[in-house]
């Protein structure tokens, strides 16, 4: 017997969010990628399933696909911002806060403000300078970019941060990182 389905459990107060109005959001996943999502509410367990099994040409990108939009809605994305995993070579990176600190709540606040900045301050400057979008949610950083290198970029940024790193050396990194993207894109 196949099993073509995953499981994800997303945050209850995001359901809503996963279903859109009037079953939109839900509905979009399930027509683009050809699944079928089966969301319980009460729980916030997400079913995500080939709507066609394998022998029949089902597509198991698609399940996959569908697995990282669940889980992106559910670490804080909009559905419109978490859409773009649609496209072939986006990517999602979830990062655990508490992989790298002890998760007290005064940790957990202190390194979310961090990473979050004054008004936004370096979450903006990671977005801009690795082409990426981060969400800070519960404990963890979820990360979606274009591609591979933009993505490991962030998440070199975050990690640094979280692990306590100055801004002013990770935004050092982050230039720097931005100078040779825009050179490997000027040379290609």
């Amino acid at each position: 017997m196949e099993t073509n389905y995953f499981i994800v459990n997303i945050p209850l107060e995001r359901v809503g969010v996963l279903i859109g109005q009037g079953g939109v959001v839900k509905k979009t996943i399930e027509e683009r990628l050809n699944v079928k999502l089966d969301i319980d509410s009460s729980s916030g367990s997400v079913k995500i399933e080939l709507a066609k099994p394998l022998s029949e040409a089902g597509d198991p990108i698609a399940l996959f696909k569908a697995r990282d939009i669940v889980e992106a809605i559910g670490r804080g994305f909009s559905p419109e911002r978490a859409f773009r995993l649609f496209s072939e070579n986006a990517i999602l990176s979830i990062v655990k806060i508490d992989d790298y600190i002890k998760p007290t709540r005064n940790n957990l606040v202190r390194v979310k403000a961090r990473l979050i900045g004054q008004e936004g301050k370096t979450r903006k400057i990671i977005e801009e300078t690795t082409n990426t979008y981060l969400s800070i949610y519960g404990d963890t950083v979820a990360i979606i970019g274009e591609n591979e290198e933009d993505v490991r970029a962030a998440e070199e940024a975050v990690i640094s941060i979280i692990n306590g790193a100055p801004h002013p050396s990770v935004y050092k990194f982050l230039n720097n990182y931005s100078r040779m993207r825009k050179m490997r894109i000027i040379r290609r």
